[in-house]
């Protein structure tokens, strides 16, 4: 299977997990969207792209939180489940939900976002290569001084070295791919931000063990 052909069962995957399970994350926000929020308030951080946006439980956290989100995922149930919740909620005046693919470049303007957020979404099944791609974009479209926060399963998680290989620290259990970080790659990826803090926490079944990573570009 090429990495291509991987991508592409993974997206199918999603899509018939998000139908089977609507309300797979529940709807309350995740703590790293709080975390997220919470540098949003402090920092004042008005735009707020999200990548992997999945079912919408953070997209919807951060329109409550007054922010204007540009929520992107490679599965257009997912999307469709976001627009309709910000609709119920009153709150679709300020969210633009689009089907993206993330290793295609972003539809967004240079320097166009405050502030950029995904959980577990760098560490789908992406290879090194194409996580370099979309570090590339991240930093083209956030401001000067703009902020990076996302998640990603580490190599101390339980599933890491189990299941099925498929090279470059990827790892299939229970139909899920999962590119599992050392620190050597954060560090790959940050380059041209600053990073401000790595922390570790825990979460779901097993349970997942990630790393929270906050980086800011700088102003100049």
């Amino acid at each position: 299977m090429t990495d291509g052909d991987l991508i592409a069962a993974q997206r199918g995957h999603w899509q018939r997990t998000y139908r089977a399970h609507p309300e797979m994350y529940g709807l309350d926000a995740s703590d790293p969207a709080q975390h997220a929020i919470k540098l949003c308030q402090d920092e004042e951080l008005r735009h707020v792209l999200e990548l992997g946006a999945g079912q919408g439980r953070d997209t919807l956290a951060f329109l409550r939180a007054g922010r204007t989100v540009t929520a992107l995922d490679f599965a257009p149930d997912g999307v469709a489940a976001i627009r309709d919740q910000a609709t119920a909620a009153g709150l679709h005046a300020r969210l633009d939900a689009r089907v993206h693919d993330a290793r295609e470049p972003l539809p967004l303007p240079d320097s166009s976002v405050d502030a950029v957020y995904s959980h577990m979404l760098l560490c789908m099944a992406f290879t090194t290569t194409e996580l370099d791609g979309i570090a590339s974009e991240i930093r083209r479209v956030l401001r000067p001084g703009g902020w990076h926060v996302y998640t990603v399963r580490h190599t101390g998680d339980a599933h890491y070295r189990a299941g099925t290989p498929h090279g470059d620290n990827r790892w299939e259990n229970g139909g899920f791919v999962v590119h599992f970080f050392d620190r050597a790659l954060v560090d790959r990826l940050a380059a041209g931000l600053r990073l401000t803090e790595i922390a570790e926490f825990e979460e779901g079944e097993l349970p997942r063990r990630l790393w929270r990573i906050t980086l800011r570009k700088p102003e100049g």
